[in-house]
């Protein structure tokens, strides 16, 4: 028969098991929200646009599919990508894809993103998720990052726009060809790529 310190033993490790399977799953980076799962509906929301008018995802949703990407004034690589988010939102428009450009670093403003996206000629409309809640919603971690929701607003592919920081070493569009698959109706063949760049620097 067990004494009173094994059976005192046994039920605190019991509390302690419960305990751990009751906390909320996070990442592995620095203990970041997980990211919301494939397949899962992303719920609406709505955030401040440069201008500073109110901006929800219902409203600004593309017809057949929606990419939500985290960026950056700041971070390099992020820049580095300006040109070709500029490209896939111009290419994809008429096929109804809208691009979104969520900004979460908390020193960067509504101001820096307008003048971010004159100086880099960023047509596609660029919300400012201050406190960062788009950005934890989602499981966002670096910029660039892409979401990219199907016409129903479920998330079919997330991670990286390509797999290369430089333009000259790009031989695989990860972002392009999830959206000719989700365009087309087919499935897509990686629905999910590990994301490069700085993190999100949240407040």
């Amino acid at each position: 028969m067990m004494n009173k310190l094994t059976r005192l033993t046994l039920a605190l490790c019991a509390a302690l098991s419960f305990a751990a399977l009751s906390l909320p799953a996070a990442s592995a980076e620095g203990g970041a929200p997980a990211p919301v799962a494939i397949g899962k509906t992303v719920e609406d929301f709505k955030l401040p646009d440069a201008a500073g008018g109110v901006q929800s995802l219902s409203k600004l949703r593309g017809k057949h599919a929606t990419a939500l990407i985290f960026v950056s004034t700041r971070c390099p690589v992020s820049n580095m990508y300006n040109e070709r988010m500029q490209k896939l939102a111009a290419d994809y428009r008429a096929k109804g894809v809208a691009l979104i450009g969520i900004n979460s670093n908390k020193e960067e403003t509504a101001a820096d993103i307008a003048a971010h996206a004159k100086e880099k000629g960023l047509t596609f409309t660029i919300l400012k998720d201050a406190g960062n809640r788009v950005a934890d919603q989602l499981g966002a971690g670096r910029t660039p990052e892409v979401f990219l929701l199907d016409a129903s607003g479920k998330l079919v592919y997330h991670g990286a726009v390509d797999n290369a920081q430089n333009p000259a070493m790009v031989n695989t569009h990860h972002l392009r060809n999830a959206l000719d698959a989700v365009i087309s109706g087919k499935p897509i063949e990686r629905t999910e790529v590990k994301a490069f760049g700085c993190t999100i620097k949240r407040g």
